[in-house]
């Protein structure tokens, strides 16, 4: 390879690994959930990166462990431009509560400006409660999925996956029901 080459070949790798490690940075230092917790915060933001590595493994990991409906997590994160923290919180919380996950994302749209302590606090989850901690708990658990700790990650997916649509068998089909009307998958 002669000498221009390479050096084009090795300033574009620098331009675009500066460009990917810019958008890191920027997701992770602006994203501030305000959960009223600093670990939640910080596990939250670290689903962010992970989740912008691995769309597709992240996706899976919320229907799996929460229920919601695949085309709402798609909507939260694809078109309504979601932090992949933010969808994360609002399905551990509506799972928590035995409530839809399009509920909580609802109402978090319409009052995210107070941060997702006043939020869940609003919504019946108190500071401290046992409600709380078993919410801080799937937080981590979560975490330590996407991070590879705690067992294989929900969509088997190496970490530089990225979504290419639906995953095809992971459990029941989406019939494009955003409206969570009850059954499996109803984002609980």
């Amino acid at each position: 390879m002669n000498r221009k080459l390479l050096a084009a070949t090795l300033l574009f790798g620098l331009a675009v690994a500066s460009g990917v490690q810019a958008m890191i940075d920027d997701i992770a230092v602006g994203f501030s959930p305000r959960t009223g917790d600093a670990w939640v915060d910080t596990r939250l933001g670290d689903i962010n990166v992970h989740a912008r590595g691995n769309t597709a493994g992240f996706i899976d990991d919320v229907v799996v462990s929460f229920g919601a409906p695949r085309p709402l997590v798609r909507d939260l994160y694809y078109d309504r431009g979601w932090a992949p923290g933010d969808i994360y919180y609002a399905c551990a919380i509506a799972h928590q509560l035995g409530r839809p996950c399009l509920e909580v994302a609802d109402y978090y749209q319409q009052n995210h400006g107070q941060g997702w302590g006043v939020v869940a606090q609003r919504l019946g989850i108190k500071p401290g409660s046992d409600a709380f901690h078993a919410l801080k708990g799937k937080v981590g658990k979560g975490h330590d999925r996407m991070r590879g700790r705690g067992g294989p990650k929900a969509s088997g997916a190496p970490a530089n996956s990225r979504e290419q649509g639906p995953s095809p068998g992971r459990g029941q089909p989406d019939k494009g029901n955003k409206g969570n009307k009850g059954g499996k998958g109803n984002g609980r």
